[in-house]
């Protein structure tokens, strides 16, 4: 069982020969109080330390899109008579607009419900009545607790392959600006604190990928899910091994008091390094790998039997 909080702070003051409390979040004594803010820093800076298996999620959601139909008018940036607007939202600009008489990388700016109206960012290269619109979501929230994303973890799970990126700013505008519009794999980016995928799918497929939370703490009685990113109560728990904590608010303390931190510098880390190597386990590296066999190659091509 993990030590509370409470529990923390007391071992940390009791091996530094301080006075030990009965309680931290409301004790107003100026080392208690300065005790708390250290214990949540050395936790939030453990979580960019290592991907902690405690704290790595899986994320997914399915795309979104919507085809209706509208009146566009060249030279304008207005579509009118809409089918519908149902789904649509512009704040912020969630939705790429393609169609006929509507130019590439085109997003939707506003829509008028009551109007049946929108306003696009481009305007329309042809006019026309009844032309059949896409609208689809190209922006995705994160989730609320995400601090990095986990790399190569992105796949579309309905079409089997993986999610492509993430894309660089160059890349990124050579997709969405050039001559090649589209292709068979989805890209990505991380832009704007929104998940963006390219090209704008016009299907609800199943996208997912892992990530690494800055939710740290354990509520009081909660022995699963981290679902706080510090302290808040005496009674909550962490994710961490206590050891680590204990060393660390010490080597805090010391540095911040401006004394010698040589010895529990190198407690900490020596705890550290264990607490990464035993977190989640280790792969077992051959001394002699071999690549993968191929599919097809020539040890299983046959002698005969070709056909005519």
């Amino acid at each position: 069982m993990a030590s509370t909080l409470l529990q923390l702070v007391q071992s940390a003051t009791g091996e530094m020969g301080l006075a030990v409390p009965s309680s931290v979040i409301s004790n107003t004594n100026q080392d208690v109080v300065q005790m708390l803010y250290l214990t949540n820093a050395i936790g939030t800076e453990l979580v960019r330390e290592h991907q902690w298996q405690r704290i790595t999620k899986e994320y997914r959601f399915t795309t979104v899109y919507y085809t209706y139909t509208a009146t566009t008018t060249s030279g304008s940036t207005t579509l009118s008579v809409l089918s519908s607007t149902t789904g649509l939202t512009s704040t912020p600009t969630y939705f790429s607009v393609s169609g006929t008489g509507v130019p590439q990388d085109t997003y939707l700016v506003s829509v008028d419900a009551e109007a049946a109206t929108c306003v696009l960012s481009q305007a329309a290269t042809a006019s026309g009545t009844l032309v059949s619109i896409t609208f689809a979501q190209t922006l995705y929230a994160l989730p609320n607790d995400y601090d990095r994303q986990v790399d190569a973890t992105h796949w579309d799970k309905s079409a089997h392959w993986s999610v492509m990126g993430p894309e660089t700013a160059q890349q990124w505008q050579w997709l969405k600006s050039g001559w090649i519009a589209s292709g068979p794999r989805i890209r990505y980016r991380l832009l704007g604190g929104f998940f963006q995928i390219y090209p704008a799918l016009a299907s609800n497929d199943y996208l997912g990928f892992e990530y690494v939370s800055n939710q740290w703490v354990l509520a009081t009685a909660d022995v699963v899910t981290p679902t706080k990113a510090s302290f808040t109560v005496d009674t909550d728990t962490c994710i961490y091994p206590d050891r680590l904590m204990v060393l660390g608010v010490k080597k805090k303390y010391f540095e911040i008091k401006g004394f010698d931190t040589t010895a529990f510098y190198r407690d900490y880390q020596s705890e550290l390094s264990k607490a990464k190597a035993m977190e989640a386990g280790s792969a077992t590296l051959s001394m002699a790998p071999r690549p993968s066999s191929n599919i097809i190659g020539w040890e299983n091509i046959p002698d005969a039997g070709y056909g005519p």
